[in-house]
């Protein structure tokens, strides 16, 4: 999806986040959200935890004109991209890992 790697990119730098910018080229996607929610398009970059992050966890609401993306970081890396209200990423995430 590089279109959409180079929005996040834009974005994280749009916020001053340089270093998760540039994370985006080595960023991977293990899996996706499965929470069945028809607006969801929610990726994990890193094995999805079996509860929460825990410590070292924080959230990164990027400012964006369609939907909402909000990245969890974990101990500074890019663990989990949650895009809501995006079809179009939802529907290439969904063909991804069906």
């Amino acid at each position: 999806m590089p279109e959409f790697a180079r929005e996040l990119e834009t974005l994280m730098l749009a916020h001053g986040r340089s270093e998760l910018a540039a994370q985006v080229p080595t960023l991977r996607i293990v899996d996706r959200c499965r929470c069945g929610d028809d607006f969801c398009g929610t990726f994990y970059t890193e094995p999805r935890p079996k509860t929460s992050y825990g410590a070292g966890h924080s959230d990164v609401e990027l400012t964006t004109n369609q939907g909402i993306i909000i990245l969890d970081v974990v101990s500074g890396r890019v663990a989990c991209v949650e895009v809501l209200y995006r079809d179009e990423i939802r529907d290439q995430i969904h063909a991804l890992l069906p």
